[in-house]
Order: C-alpha cells, then sequence, then structure tokens
C-alpha cells in the first residue's frame, strides 16, 4: 500500500492529517504536481484524472479523490470517528465539509489558477475570473468566523474532517494571498486550536 502524495498540495495534506490523527502510517510516493509527476501515461493508469492524492492497495487497485481515501481507512480504522459517530454527527460533518470544499476550496482555487505567479506558465489565466473568487473567498472566510461563534469546531464539539478540510484550505488560501480577515477572532482561534494538534504538522 502507498499514498502518492505532494507535501506542497493541500489535498494530500488532508489525508496524511487525517492518517496522523488515526495513528496510521502509509507509505508515501512523491508526485510533485509542479514537475507535473502526475501527467505521466503511467499515473494515468491509476487515476484517469491523473489528480492526487491517490491511495494504491497492495493488490493494485487505487482510490483517488480525498474523502474517499480517508473513507476507506474510517471503515477500517474506526476509532476514533472523524467522520462523526451518530447519524446527526456524520450528517453535521458531512454539511460542513462540503460548504467549505465547494463555497471556500473552489473560491481559493480559482485565485490561485488565475493570479498567482507560479500558475501563470500554465497559461489561460483570466485575472477577472481570478479577483473574483477572491472577494468570495473573503466573504465565505468571514461568514464561517460569524458561524463559528460558541463552538470549538466547526461540526459541533468535537475534531473531524471537516477540520481537516478547513485547516487545509484555510493554510492554503493564506499561501496563495487571501488570509483569514483581521477581525474573524473567532476563525483565528479556531486556526490557533487546530494548528497546535500534533496532526497538523503531517
Amino acid at each position: 500500500m502507498k499514498l502518492y502524495d505532494d507535501t506542497r498540495a493541500p489535498n494530500p495534506r488532508r489525508v496524511r492529517i487525517y492518517l496522523a490523527e488515526k495513528g496510521i502510517t502509509v507509505p508515501l510516493e512523491s508526485t510533485p504536481v509542479m514537475e507535473r509527476a502526475n501527467r505521466t501515461e503511467a499515473f494515468k493508469e491509476k487515476n484517469a484524472l491523473q489528480q492526487i492524492p491517490v491511495l494504491e492497495l497492495d493488490d493494485g487497485t487505487c482510490i483517488a479523490e480525498t474523502l474517499a481515501i480517508c473513507r476507506y481507512f474510517e471503515v477500517e480504522n474506526p476509532e476514533p470517528p472523524l467522520f462523526g459517530a451518530s447519524a446527526l454527527e456524520q450528517a453535521q460533518v458531512e454539511m460542513w465539509n462540503r460548504r467549505i470544499e465547494f463555497q471556500l476550496l473552489g473560491t481559493v482555487g480559482a485565485y490561485w489558477r488565475h493570479c498567482h505567479p507560479l500558475t501563470a506558465g500554465l497559461g489561460g489565466q483570466i485575472p477577472e475570473a481570478g479577483e473574483a473568487g477572491k472577494k468570495r473567498a473573503e466573504f465565505i472566510l468571514n461568514w464561517l468566523n460569524e458561524d463559528l461563534a460558541g463552538r470549538d469546531f466547526f461540526a459541533g464539539d468535537k475534531f473531524t474532517v471537516a477540520d481537516i478540510t478547513a485547516l487545509c484550505v484555510i493554510d492554503f488560501a493564506t499561501f496563495v494571498g487571501i488570509p483569514i480577515p483581521d477581525g474573524a477572532a473567532n476563525l483565528k482561534a479556531w486556526h490557533e486550536r487546530v494548528s497546535a494538534r500534533p496532526s497538523a504538522t503531517a
């Protein structure tokens, strides 16, 4: 078993943090995206979309998509339950994870793709699309700050994959130039809490 990984990309980091929270060790296969290591024909056989992370099992079966990989391990290693224990907890975790992926990651990704110097070499940048993504991301960060009032974590009182997703997306947003707003005290306190977890450095 091995995980195709890139230490600079947010989605592989989500899996690494998840595994660290579970105490699971999986060998990592470095697959640097900026060097287009994921764009080879050999890698395409593992994931037709040529994206990482990809988990390759001992029998050669490959699982792509971040949450699909985490769910595989959740069934095999149910404790602690990072997708929630009860029906309500699982629904809340799913709700928050989807919100952060669709509302924040997509908009940050637009700014990264269309406005960042590191992606300029890909061609086809549309600065207006990137700036629109940045404005939307800033709005969502402020909304997340307001909604976090009175909670330690996104889906309630327990650390879950929703917090893992949020941490990786928000750190990536900061890297590309969309930091947590100055006045977002709730979000900054949450970020400090989850960043202090040992798994955050995975």
